[in-house]
């Protein structure tokens, strides 16, 4: 008879354990989880097997009350933290906001996951193809990886020459990126200032994270620790507040994680 985990499984794509990867969209779901005090484990999986073809993907079934060992896959971030939310895991982080707030917290998960995650889609698969392709196939032999790659290269440069960003020179990118990180830099200020030192700050300004907090760390973190966005990179350690900011994220939820240099 086969015994079920305890805990909840989270599919991040990488064998990395102990570590940041380079998706955003998993540690926005590490965040919540830990956040939480909601225990889970990591594993590897893969697009391949998750439910809606990306990582990171959830096995739900331990946390259900029958005794099936039968996997309950779910995909997609968002739809990750609402199901966990309604099973009564995670609490709704954004309930007791304003109206206002939440058009803002929402505004500012909008920001990076429709506006930055393409620029550095872009950065990552087309300007750092091979860095990237080697990370994001690392389990694909070669030379199967060479010719997978070559399509998933082509595809996401359909997709952002449709979606806009493909369309830009890099000067203009370059200045796209610049103004969010310099925005976002701005309004960390003022919470940080506020904070207690080395207590953590959050994004809207109150005294607990919001929804835009997890969605922000996962995007600064994928950027500190991936090797495919060294301009994204040095753009975001030149805003102190960003990285003061993530900094006492991780020291409060992630210390046991290998910390960005």
């Amino acid at each position: 008879m086969t015994t079920k985990p305890s805990r909840l499984i989270l599919y991040r794509g990488w064998p990395d354990k102990g570590k940041y990867t380079w998706s955003p969209f998993v540690t926005k779901v590490e965040f919540r989880c830990r956040q939480a005090g909601l225990p889970y484990q990591v594993e590897v999986g893969g697009a391949k097997g998750a439910p809606k073809g990306k990582i990171p993907y959830v096995d739900l079934s331990p946390l259900q009350s029958d005794a099936s060992t039968t996997p309950d896959f779910l995909g997609d971030s968002k739809f990750i933290i609402q199901r966990l939310q309604t099973m009564g895991c995670l609490p709704d982080l954004n309930s007791n906001l304003s109206d206002e707030q939440k058009l803002n917290d929402l505004a500012i998960r909008a920001l990076c996951e429709d506006k930055l995650y393409f620029y550095h889609m872009r950065e990552k698969w087309l300007e750092n193809f091979y860095l990237q392709r080697d990370k994001a196939l690392w389990s694909i032999p070669y030379p199967m990886r060479i010719v997978i790659g070559y399509f998933v290269h082509r595809s996401i440069s359909h997709t952002l020459y449709g979606q806009g960003t493909g369309r830009f020179n890099d000067e203009e990118l370059r200045a796209l990126k610049t103004e969010i990180w310099e925005y976002i830099d701005n309004a960390l200020k003022q919470g940080l200032r506020r904070a207690s030192v080395s207590e953590p700050a959050w994004i809207l300004g109150g005294k607990e994270p919001t929804e835009a907090d997890a969605t922000l760390f996962g995007f600064i973190t994928s950027v500190l620790v991936s090797k495919s966005n060294p301009e994204s990179q040095r753009l975001v350690k030149s805003f102190p507040n960003v990285i003061d900011y993530a900094g006492r994220i991780h020291d409060r939820f992630f210390p046991d994680y290998e910390k960005w240099v």
